[in-house]
């Protein structure tokens, strides 16, 4: 019987841990995946809304050389400042990425005439708006990129949690458990909605959360340092000593090399390569189109060409603006196995490892999830007494407290945000709620009397 009593004090608690966890965080994983399943579709959006600005067609006349295209672009726009170049095939516009006059621009250069097809405000860009969301819940800057990790980390609670509630006690429950009892009314109905499309997709949200992770400013750093460049990047001179890092002079670079030093160009009295020349040499290296070329910053800044499409074909190469030599070369073949397996995991997260497939399943994964918070708020309203928070009630068994809490703790040590929340719910729930109920029962008295 006590053994009996201690697994429904157990169920109790991590009950009352999940339904934290999901009031902590439900509204914020709802925005996530409603903004991570537009993102998935990157490249249709944005072939689609500026296909008059990319889509040419080709002339008899030759392919431009890319310093062509630039002083063409200089004529309309003599403020600009370029800072990289996309080189795709030659079926559409050149797109060149450019500060103009403090704002960031993409200007699409027609490659046979010159002529300017078009210019878009980056920031503006709808991809780049629900990136912004995406990534930093429209909160720019460190707190809103902090409640998106402590989204996700909590997240992975939700997921564990629900599990252990979801598994069944029954051999036999298969309704319920495994399919839902549709012909169910009320709460058992919408519980099913809840509990079971959850356990089908337990794997691939875990997953969608799990692979996003890298991003983040406090568990990234931590990951990103499985991805350290090896010492034989540097083969082609000595290492770096500067602190510059290749994430801050490259607009799209893969995020295993974002932390890889930038080494410097020696002058020995070169003149400097032009855009051609260096784009001929990176043509040289074999590396897969589309890849970028980011102009040198300074007289010791190099060019640098980067693709980060298929997780196979990743590079990052720095090469000396003067004597052209290669300074940097890695490559997808070059990371360690942590380095790939995260890369593989961002490209799925993504939607670009495996085409269009990829995509179906990020977007399944992500309106499930938003189904699944949706029914979630229903079951709490229909079970919360009005005026309550219905949190489910403390067990008041101390041995199985301790043994969730202790199993909480660990969460807050692997991931440090949890760790934080998790000081403030027990100050809410051990402090503050307590004086709050006190309070409302003291004036119920003076009330009544």
């Amino acid at each position: 019987m006590k053994k009996k009593q201690q697994s429904s004090s157990f169920y109790q608690m991590i009950w009352r841990w999940h339904f934290y966890a999901g009031v902590i965080v439900a509204p914020f994983l709802f925005i996530l995946a409603f903004s991570g399943g537009i993102y998935l579709f990157k490249p249709q959006i944005e072939g689609f809304l500026y296909s008059e600005y990319t889509t040419i067609e080709e002339k008899e006349t030759d392919y431009l050389p890319y310093s062509a295209q630039a002083e063409s672009l200089h004529m309309s726009y003599p403020d600009a400042t370029i800072s990289s170049v996309k080189i795709s095939d030659q079926t559409e516009a050149t797109e060149f990425l450019v500060d103009n006059n403090g704002v960031g621009s993409s200007i699409f250069v027609n490659p046979y005439s010159g002529d300017i097809t078009g210019i878009v405000n980056n920031e503006e860009k709808v991809t780049e708006i629900v990136k912004r969301l995406h990534s930093e819940l429209w909160i720019a800057g460190t707190i809103g990129n902090r409640m998106v990790e402590l989204a996700a980390c909590w997240g992975i609670i939700l997921l564990i949690t629900g599990l252990y509630i979801w598994w069944p006690r029954s051999k036999k429950a298969i309704w319920g458990t495994f399919l839902p009892r549709l012909n169910k009314k009320g709460r058992v109905f919408w519980r099913d909605l809840h509990a079971v499309p959850a356990f089908w997709l337990s794997g691939s949200v875990f997953i969608l959360i799990a692979t996003g992770l890298p991003w983040t400013g406090v568990l990234g750093p931590t990951i990103q340092s499985i991805a350290t460049a090896p010492e034989y990047a540097y083969s082609f001179s000595d290492k770096p000593k500067s602190i510059t890092l290749t994430e801050d002079i490259v607009d799209e670079v893969p995020w295993a090399n974002q932390a890889l030093p930038v080494p410097s160009s020696h002058q020995h009295h070169y003149l400097p390569l032009s855009i051609d020349e260096a784009i001929d040499l990176f043509e040289g290296k074999e590396i897969q189109k589309p890849y970028t070329v980011s102009m040198p910053q300074g007289e010791l800044g190099v060019y640098t060409a980067s693709h980060m499409n298929q997780p196979k074909d990743l590079a990052t190469l720095h090469m000396d603006q003067y004597s052209g030599v290669l300074l940097t070369d890695v490559r997808y073949d070059d990371f360690s196995f942590g380095a790939k397996l995260v890369e593989s995991g961002i490209a799925l997260h993504e939607g670009r490892l495996f085409g269009w497939f990829n995509q179906f399943l990020g977007l399944l994964t992500c309106i499930g999830l938003m189904g699944i918070i949706g029914t979630s708020y229903v079951i709490w309203r229909k079970r919360a007494p009005k005026g309550s928070v219905g949190a489910p009630k403390r067990s008041k068994d101390k041995k199985t407290t301790w043994i969730v809490f202790s199993i909480m703790f660990g969460f807050g040590v692997l991931m440090p945000l949890v760790g934080f929340s998790l000081i403030v719910l027990l100050l809410f729930d051990f402090i503050i709620r307590p004086i709050v109920q006190k309070k409302k029962h003291s004036n119920r008295t003076r009330y009544s009397a």
